[in-house]
Formats: structure tokens, sequence, C-alpha cells
């Protein structure tokens, strides 16, 4: 394979918006369609693993679901330095070969009857790393490559594309899963890493930036900074904090509670979850229309109302006849989400200073992702003493909370977030 140009970071933003020939992007976008499609079919079928195969507790499995999300946590900081000052695209194909090899060795554990709960914690946990370095570069990268005009209708098709996989993901993994196994179908994502590789190998490098003799803790502060004292940026991360909280213990209690309590089968969990990722797609698909027509900043909360109210339809399911309501409930607030995650990126990518904008995106995700670990293990100990249905109540009627701190921020009395 001939090397592909490299480019400088430092003239990344300058000068290679208007060089780069459009296929990069559609490269860099096949790569992330690729992955993503294989991580939804392991978002349903790793902890139907531990429910199905180990016959884990509810703890335990929100434990499993936090150990993929710890390292927003304790990687997010860093990883912005790491993106700035490494080759890009080589960071990001040695990280797609150590997600491969995490997943698949899930499936040959099992094969040889070696899998064990410990096993899957630690796949979750060093394929979670990888994941929290990979999206920081890729953050940075797709503003590199698409002009200022462009960037929110190419965030609108990624976040799009990333709903169709999510979409496709959990209904061909329930099936693949009723077909062959929830191990069977760890083999799925873990061929989509190595593919994923194949296509990221494709672009262009980037040369880290010159160093200036800044340490790495002088570099965090300076994004750590600009985030916390911009009057719209930090509303919006504390809004996303909230947000992503809610998620990430509504992901944890889904495939325990449509199981467990509603005895969904795998083929009918992974329907439910679809749904999910048709709501993703609908806000993907009308984030830039709406926003251009009612403003950035009414958009933004009008959709988190929307989305939080819809969520309260969720807990109404109580058996498969009426998992319809799970599913709308879970559709509404992925459009909701979709809409705002569309938004608020979007205002990161064109306001920060290009210098500053890996660490940036990565102080957001630091902050508003490593709510993700919390809401799981919130989720789990709730359950664990409460019950499952009890939490899923208090979860749902939680998703209101978010889009009403907005309303009594400054962003609340704006027209446009900018």
């Amino acid at each position: 394979m001939s090397e592909t140009p490299t480019v400088p970071e430092h003239d990344l933003h300058r000068t290679h918006r208007a060089t780069t020939p459009p296929a990069v992007f559609w490269r860099y976008w096949a790569a992330a369609t690729v992955s993503d499609a294989g991580t939804a079919v392991t978002a349903l079928a790793l902890p139907l693993v531990a429910l199905t195969v180990l016959d884990v507790t509810a703890l335990q499995a929100a434990l499993l679901a936090a150990a993929g999300q710890i390292s927003w946590l304790l990687l997010s900081l860093p990883a912005g330095v790491i993106a700035q000052r490494v080759p890009l695209r080589s960071l990001q194909v040695t990280l797609d070969l150590v997600r491969f090899a995490a997943v698949g060795s899930l499936p040959l554990a099992w094969w040889l009857d070696r899998l064990t709960y410990q096993h899957l914690l630690l796949a979750a946990l060093v394929t979670g790393a990888a994941t929290v370095l990979f999206d920081i570069g890729n953050s940075t990268f797709l503003p590199a490559i698409v002009p200022d005009r462009q960037l929110a209708a190419r965030n609108s098709l990624m976040s799009g594309t990333h709903a169709v996989t999510e979409t496709g993901g959990p209904s061909g993994g329930g099936l693949l899963v009723q077909a062959a196994g929830p191990v069977g179908a760890l083999l799925v994502d873990s061929a989509s890493y190595l593919l994923s590789a194949v296509l990221l190998r494709t672009l262009p490098e980037r040369r880290p930036a010159p160093r200036s003799g800044d340490g790495a803790l002088r570099l965090i502060r300076e994004g750590w900074t600009y985030v916390t004292r911009h009057p719209v940026m930090l509303p919006c991360m504390l809004w996303a904090t909230a947000t992503n909280f809610v998620c990430a213990a509504l992901v944890a209690l889904t495939p325990l509670y449509l199981v467990r309590e509603a005895g969904l089968t795998p083929g009918e969990l992974g329907l439910v979850l679809a749904v999910d990722g048709v709501g993703a797609l609908a806000g993907a698909a009308v984030a830039v229309r709406l926003t251009r027509r009612f403003g950035t900043a009414r958009g933004l909360v009008g959709a988190a109302l929307a989305g939080g109210g819809a969520a309260l339809l969720v807990p109404l399911t109580t058996s498969a006849a009426d998992a319809y309501w799970f599913a709308l409930g879970n559709a509404g607030f992925a459009c909701g989400v979709a809409i705002g995650s569309i938004t608020t990126r979007t205002h990161r990518q064109t306001e920060s200073p290009p210098e500053l904008l890996s660490r940036v995106m990565a102080t957001v995700r630091f902050v508003s992702w490593g709510a993700q670990p919390l809401g799981a293990l919130s989720a789990g100990l709730l359950a664990t003493y409460a019950g499952t249905r009890a939490t899923l109540w208090t979860v749902c009627a939680a998703a209101l909370l978010p889009p009403l701190y907005l309303l009594t921020a400054p962003v609340g009395r704006r027209r446009d977030l900018v």
C-alpha cells in the first residue's frame, strides 16, 4: 500500500480543508460506520453473554456496563493531549487493532470453556479505554477535513449514520444471538474493528504539532479553563453530563428489565433497541433544519424537553405484549438527545480555537461522558435495593431534569448559541 500524504497538525485547520479530496471524508465515514455497526451488535451481545451464559446479578450487569465507560473519567483529559502529540492515523489504526484483540478474545475463551465474568470486565475495560482515545482523535480529525459551512451537515450525517447502525445493529444482533448465541455475535464486532483499521490506514497521516515546551498538565488546564469560562459551552456541557448520566442508567437497566422482568427474547430485545436508533436517526435528519428555523439554543432546549417527556413512556412496558411503550419512549428520548448532541458538538467545533480543539473536546467528554459509569453504577445499586421497575421509573423521570436546567441557564434566554 502506498503512503498517503502527511499533514502537520499546526497546518491541519489552516490549509488541509481546502486541499483534502472529498474521498478522504468518505473513507473516514466508512471506517466509522463499519466500527459502529459492530459495536451496536456488541451493545446487545455483551450484556446477554453476562445474563444468559454467566447468569450474573443486577449489580454485576451494572458493573459490566460501567467498566465500558469508566475510561471517560480516567483518560479523557490526557487523551486530548495525546491526540495532539502523536500521529493520528497511526493512533487510530492501533486502537482498532487493540479492540479487535480484546473483543475477539471472548469467543475464543468461550470456545475453550474458559470464559469468566472477570474476562468480560477486562475486555470491557480495554475496549472502553481504546474507544476513548479513538473518539477524541476522531473529533479533531473531522473539522480538519470539512469546511466550517459543511460541518453541521457532516456532523448530522455522522450522527444519522450512527443512528442507522444503532437501528440495524441490535435487531441484526438479536437475530444473530438467536442463531449463533451471544458469544458468536461478538465475532462480528471483532471483525468490524479489523476492517475499520484497514480503511483508516488509507487516510492521510498527521504529524504531531511542534512541541512548545508546555507540560501536559498545563495543556490540559488550558482546555479546561477555556470550557469552564465559556458562557455557552459550560451550561451545554452540564446539560450533556446530566443527560449522559440518565442515558447510561437507562442502558444498564434495559437488557435487565426487558429480559428478566418483561420476558422478551433476544430477538424481541433487538427489535426494541433498534427503535432507539430510529429515534436518533430522526433527530439527526431534522437537527440542522430545526435549529436554522428556530435558533440553535431554542432548538436544543425544545428538543431536550420533548425527549425528556417521551422517556416517561418507557416504564409503561410490563411484558412483551406492550413493549411498544418502551420502544416509543426510548426513540423519543434518543431523538432529543441526537438533536442536542449535534447542535452542541458543532458549536464547539466551530467556536473553539483550532489549537485548543482537541483539549476542548477532551474536557467536555471527560465531564459529560465521565458521568456514564456513575449512571450505570447508580442504576445497578438502586435496582439491587429498590427493584428494577422502581429504578426504571426514577431514571425516566430524571430525564426531564437536564432540559429544565437549560431553561434556567443563560442558554435558555437565547435564540442561538452564538
